[in-house]
């Protein structure tokens, strides 16, 4: 949660991102109604307009309520309702009952954003470097939840009969299906990976005004064998060769523990796949259609994503390995969220990318990195008490805002997790 210099942005440049991002989270809830922002299908997810009201909990506190001494709170009762799990900030609302919070309404959750939005313009040109500073981080944050907000929308219309769709689908390109997978042969030897404020030592592909978070650092040297990645992620056409070759029913390319998920869950394909007629079809955002053979495959765990790595003869890549291979991409292209309208991963004639489309599962534990503090205060509960049983993801997805990711950037879930944008992409010792 730094800049790569150590010092605030400039306010003129902080204040078009804010209100970037602000327009677009509530571009994103536009087709939806008050029902449809209330609802929560399970407790990994949250309700749409817990997200709105979160993400402007987050600046109303840590910005305004510490550096604008004459703010008055919006609601003083509403803090208890919209606190994540900062506990230094004290009690708050059981993440797994958002859903019963009919009221406040989304209306006036979205009168809330227009107050703080406008308290914070107002004080962005005297806030002092450190104000700017969580200005910054406010605005990753929000961009986070604007993934997430996405996310939880799909899984929350999936349990609904009716199988709703958001936006109406884009119209289909006819796209070549990709050729075999390529192996790019990785970097051996000592890397350096990670971000670092000193300028004199600090990764390339910076973006997002140089913003990174706490957990992308300290930059250090990481020790890789020989090895080869792929090119590009797994397609569905090859996921439904594995599913036809018994993927879901043999154990033997199974984690013990992820065996163990799918015969108690009843897994037989990735999340929001069905069976119908002999064919596959999924549910997204723009309702269910037929599984595009040649886009890549998403919404599978990292337990699916390793068996799946064993029976191509191959593994997961380290998240040092995906890094040291990313570095030479743009991380600001690919298939990634620009507006609100349709989202899903879809068929590219391009060359290769580590960037869009889908999160990618790496085979690394998602631990700190050597001389890692968290930062004072609450804060610093942001990444670090995560820290425990979960895996970490690199790249970005179609429902990640254009610009936000880069290639340090850790994404961590636990391992049956799926609900998310998650793909797979190989490698293999060499």
């Amino acid at each position: 949660m730094r800049t790569e210099t150590g010092s605030a942005p400039a306010s003129s440049a902080l204040a078009a991102t804010f209100a970037r991002t602000r327009a677009l989270s509530e571009a994103l809830v536009r087709p939806l109604s008050d029902a449809d922002a209330t609802i929560q299908s399970m407790d990994d997810a949250s309700p749409a307009k817990w997200h709105l009201a979160h993400t402007t909990w987050f600046f109303e506190t840590f910005v305004l309520r510490d550096h604008v001494p004459d703010y008055a709170r919006f609601d003083e009762r509403w803090p208890f309702l919209f606190n994540s799990y900062y506990e230094a900030e004290g009690q708050r609302h059981a993440r797994a009952r958002r859903g019963m919070l009919a009221r406040p309404s989304l209306a006036e959750i979205l009168a809330y954003r227009a107050h703080v939005t406008a308290a914070l313009v107002d004080a962005l040109p005297d806030l002092p470097d450190a104000a700017r500073s969580l200005v910054l981080l406010g605005c990753n944050h929000e961009e986070q939840h604007q993934e997430l907000l996405l996310t939880d929308i799909l899984h929350h219309f999936s349990v609904n009969p009716l199988e709703p769709a958001v936006w109406q689908g884009a119209p289909k390109v006819p796209v070549a299906m990709p050729g075999p997978i390529g192996w790019i042969t990785g970097a051996t030897g000592l890397v350096h990976v990670g971000e670092s404020t000193d300028s004199t030592n600090r990764s390339t592909n910076r973006l997002n005004d140089g913003f990174f978070f706490d957990c992308e650092g300290p930059r250090h040297q990481a020790l890789l064998t020989p090895h080869a990645i792929a090119d590009r992620t797994v397609t569905n056409g090859e996921w439904a060769a594995f599913i036809a070759d018994g993927g879901y029913r043999e154990p033997r390319h199974w984690l013990s523990d992820g065996w163990a998920w799918v015969r108690s869950e009843g897994i037989e394909a990735p999340l929001y796949w069905r069976q119908e007629r002999g064919a596959w079809t999924r549910f997204g955002l723009d309702g269910r259609r037929p599984v595009d053979p040649a886009a890549a495959v998403t919404h599978v765990s990292l337990f699916e994503a390793d068996a799946y790595a064993s029976w191509a003869g191959a593994r997961l890549p380290t998240e040092f390995e995906w890094e040291a291979a990313a570095a030479a991409f743009d991380a600001n292209g690919g298939n990634q969220l620009d507006a609100a309208g349709p989202v899903e991963p879809r068929p590219s004639a391009e060359g290769p990318a580590f960037f869009g489309d889908v999160w990618e599962w790496t085979g690394s534990a998602f631990r700190p990195y050597p001389g890692f503090k968290a930062a004072e205060g609450a804060v610093g509960e942001y990444n670090g008490k995560f820290m425990s049983g979960q895996f970490v993801l690199r790249g970005s997805s179609c429902a990640t805002p254009r610009g936000h990711s880069r290639a340090s950037y850790r994404n961590f879930f636990y391992p049956h997790q799926r609900w998310q944008f998650t793909g797979v992409r190989l490698a293999k010792d060499l």
